[in-house]
């Protein structure tokens, strides 16, 4: 598991590197996805690097986040594709890491300026924080937080598609968390919105980050209060009741998704 703290050291050939093309991983077609560039071999494959984006320590090495070019990429012995591509093939710790390094290149590529007053940033805070040099501002990295419930009505439980995507595949329901409000009002108002029912009983399961691009998932239990179905078509394009053993695609174990259904079901 990727431990979360300063590097002191400068950068060596046995530290880690994820190496990325924008948001795209790259990895090697010689060694599964699990196995984590180090930096000598990141450089056999792609010519000399900068020191990148510093993560923490893996498996007690110094671990870095880098982008590279599309041209140093060899369709022949590298693969690169977005990190949905490894959710499920590593382990939750790799994924984790992954997860960190994109939300970490993205927040410098994006802060590169202040938002105050346009100045340039540079990193303060042990690397923590980007500061304008001019107006002092600091910029932290931004998370996300989202609510998402699993609703359940006797041994039925509330699935839903989303709209726009017409893929048949229903999850549980799923909302920001809105200035001032808790995560607990975010669960009763997304529910209402989004299918028009009242819940009640709202429980916490546990959370998952979720770097698309920077989300915090905190999932819950509710149980159904009253009401009718009725979707917002902006937000929802099919949802219903379903008993264990009836429903249609739904996502895999890995996601707190597919946790909150499997944890449902075993328990009515």
């Amino acid at each position: 598991m990727l431990e979360i703290k300063p590097i002191a050291e400068p950068p060596a050939p046995e530290d880690y590197l994820l190496v990325f093309i924008g948001s795209d991983v790259v990895v090697s077609m010689q060694r599964p996805p699990e196995q984590i560039w180090l930096r000598h071999q990141a450089e056999e494959a792609f010519g000399e690097l900068e020191a990148g984006e510093p993560l923490g320590y893996w498996l007690g090495q110094p671990c870095y986040a880098l982008e590279i070019s599309l041209d140093h990429l060899n369709a022949l012995e590298h693969i690169s594709g977005g990190l949905l591509t490894l959710f499920g093939r590593v382990s939750d710790a790799v994924f984790a890491t992954y997860g960190r390094a994109l939300q970490m290149l993205s927040w410098r590529r994006d802060h590169r300026f202040c938002g105050r007053c346009g100045g340039f940033t540079q990193p303060s805070d042990a690397g923590k924080a980007l500061a304008c040099a001019a107006c002092g501002l600091s910029s932290y990295p931004r998370l996300n937080p989202c609510v998402i419930v699993a609703v359940g009505r006797g041994d039925e439980l509330l699935l839903a598609e989303a709209a726009g995507r017409a893929s048949g595949f229903h999850s549980t329901l799923a909302g920001f968390i809105e200035p001032g409000e808790t995560a607990e009002e975010a669960v009763r108002r997304e529910v209402y919105e989004e299918v028009g029912l009242s819940v009640t009983n709202v429980r916490y399961f546990h959370s998952q980050p979720w770097p698309f691009p920077s989300q915090l998932m905190l999932g819950f239990f509710a149980d159904y209060a009253g009401g009718e179905i009725v979707v917002d078509p902006e937000e929802i394009a099919h949802a219903a009741w379903y008993r264990r053993g009836e429903t249609p695609r739904v996502p895999p174990p890995a996601s707190i998704a597919g946790q909150l259904i499997t944890q449902f079901y075993a328990s009515v």
